[in-house]
């Protein structure tokens, strides 16, 4: 298993700040990381990043995207019972597994590879690999099996670049404002977090050419600054190269 080294903190961005427009069909990027890893926030900087370059852009996330997902969302993330009281019995993570990738084969088509084949950018927070460590890092689903419903609910499309927001559980479930709170954060304890962040550290290692790993402890300039870093590889990937191309770098704190 490949590691992913951490670059400095004096690391230059290069030519990120204007990446050129994609040659052949739009990027597509995703954000995952652990609860309160700041997933939102970088996926409106990043939109916003790209539009002030020029570049075409949709902005999604999972679940959620389409109508029918955002009513999955209701389902998978509610954190209580409909009449505001206590979180009842727990669902099935297999269930939670195949209502996940419902809604994504649903945003895959209606969504994602449309604007892919349009020549857009598609930046979506989370996608397949947060099933694959909540569902199965977290809760025990084999991975196998995951994987085999991956390549269902996407018919094999697999972001260009994975930006993961990583930071200990610890840190990131006391950023949720109790309003903010679903059934993961008040449904789980901190093993299954701990899991979780394991799960994501585990998927970035066996694939560091398409995963990024920033460091979101850190500031959130020094965050961003790692973002748009690894945006920067997806620039040069499409230009020629004269050196191997470099696995994922991050931003200590």
């Amino acid at each position: 298993m490949s590691g992913v080294p951490r670059a400095g903190p004096t690391a230059t961005l290069g030519g990120v700040t204007s990446p050129s427009s994609p040659a052949d069909g739009g990027w597509f990027i995703t954000i995952e990381g652990p609860e309160g890893a700041g997933k939102t926030t970088q996926a409106s900087r990043l939109e916003a990043h790209f539009v002030a370059n020029g570049i075409a852009v949709v902005r999604t996330r999972e679940p959620g995207g389409t109508r029918l997902g955002e009513r999955v969302r209701e389902l998978l993330l509610d954190g209580g019972e409909p009449d505001g009281g206590p979180p009842g019995v727990a669902i099935d993570p297999l269930a939670d597994a195949l209502l996940f990738s419902a809604a994504r084969r649903q945003l895959v088509e209606e969504v994602i590879r449309p604007a892919i084949d349009a020549g857009t950018t598609v930046v979506c927070a989370r996608f397949a690999d947060s099933t694959l460590a909540y569902q199965g890092y977290g809760a025990g689903v084999p991975l196998a099996t995951l994987r085999a419903l991956e390549g269902v609910a996407t018919g094999g499309l697999r972001p260009d670049l994975t930006i993961l927001l990583d930071l200990p559980p610890e840190v990131g479930l006391r950023r949720k404002a109790p309003g903010d709170q679903t059934r993961f954060e008040l449904g789980f304890d901190l093993a299954f977090h701990r899991r979780v962040r394991d799960g994501f550290l585990a998927l970035a290692a066996d694939e560091p050419g398409r995963f990024a790993v920033v460091d979101a402890a850190a500031s959130q300039a020094q965050v961003w600054d790692g973002v748009r870093q690894a945006v920067g590889r997806l620039h040069r990937d499409r230009m020629p190269a004269d050196e191997p191309d470099q696995p994922a770098q991050r931003i200590p704190r």
